[in-house]
C-alpha cells in the first residue's frame, strides 16, 4: 500500500533544471563577451572545466560556512583566471556579474520535467522547492524556463539562513507550508544534501539518479528519470 503524500518538496538545481547544460552556455555566452579567447585561451572546453572544479570546491566551502556568497561568486572566476596566468581581479568580478545576469535566462530542464510536474499537480498534490541557490537568482530560472506555475512555495538557503542538509532549512520549509514530515516527500539528485537532509527531517525520500552515480545513502526511492515518478506518486 503507497504512503500519502500531500506535499512533495523538490530540489532545483541537477534535479529538474539542468545546471550543467545551462552553465556551460552561460559560461560560452560570458567567454564570448569578455574575447576570452584572446586574452586567457582559445580553449573553452578546458576554461569551463577548470572553472566548474573551482566553483564546485568553492561551493563545498560554502555549504560549510568557510566563506561568504560573495567570495563565492568572484573567487570562482578569479582562480580561473589565476590557472590561466591572468589574475585580474576586476575582470573576475565583471564576469561573474555576467554570469549571474545570464545564468538564469537558460531554459533547459531534464527529460520529462513539464510532464511529470504536471502528472503531480493533476493528482493534487502541494509542491514545492527547497534549494540551497539564491533567492532572486532561483526564481528567475523557475520562471524562464516555465516551471514557476507548479509551485506553491520556494525555500531557498537564503530565505531560511540555513542549507541542507541542515534541519533548519526543512523546518522553514514546513512552516511555510504546512506540511507535516510524515506526509512529504524529498526529490532530488545530492545524497547528502537532499537524501540524507530529507532523512533527517523525517522524510521520505527519492534519489534522482541522473548520472547513475554509486548511492552511498539509502532513498525511500531511487531513480534514473523523472518520468519514473508515476510509479511512486
Amino acid at each position: 500500500m503507497k504512503k500519502e503524500y500531500l506535499h512533495i518538496f523538490f530540489d532545483l538545481d541537477h534535479t529538474l533544471w539542468d545546471f550543467e547544460l545551462n552553465s556551460k552556455t552561460s559560461m560560452h555566452e560570458i567567454y564570448k563577451h569578455f574575447e576570452l579567447d584572446v586574452l586567457v585561451t582559445r580553449d573553452f572546453d578546458s576554461f569551463y572545466e577548470t572553472y566548474s572544479q573551482h566553483n564546485k570546491l568553492l561551493w563545498e566551502r560554502f555549504q560549510k560556512g568557510h566563506i561568504r556568497s560573495d567570495e563565492l561568486k568572484w573567487k570562482r572566476m578569479w582562480r580561473t583566471l589565476m590557472d590561466f596566468k591572468k589574475p585580474d581581479e576586476a575582470l573576475a568580478v565583471k564576469m561573474n556579474e555576467k554570469y549571474l545576469e545570464v545564468l538564469p535566462t537558460q531554459k533547459a530542464v531534464f527529460p520529462n520535467t513539464v510532464e511529470i510536474l504536471t502528472h503531480l499537480k493533476e493528482k493534487n498534490y502541494s509542491l514545492h522547492l527547497i534549494t540551497n541557490g539564491f533567492e532572486k537568482v532561483q526564481q528567475r530560472k523557475i520562471e524562464n524556463c516555465g516551471i514557476a506555475p507548479f509551485f506553491t512555495e520556494m525555500i531557498t538557503s537564503e530565505s531560511s539562513n540555513s542549507m541542507k542538509p541542515e534541519k533548519e532549512i526543512f523546518e522553514a520549509a514546513f512552516k511555510k507550508t504546512g506540511a507535516k514530515a510524515e506526509h512529504s516527500i524529498m526529490i532530488g539528485d545530492n545524497l547528502e544534501a537532499d537524501i540524507q537532509g530529507g532523512i533527517n527531517a523525517g522524510m521520505d525520500t527519492v534519489f534522482v539518479n541522473h548520472v547513475g552515480a554509486e548511492a552511498t545513502i539509502d532513498a525511500t526511492y531511487v531513480i534514473h528519470d523523472l518520468i519514473e515518478l508515476k510509479n511512486i506518486l
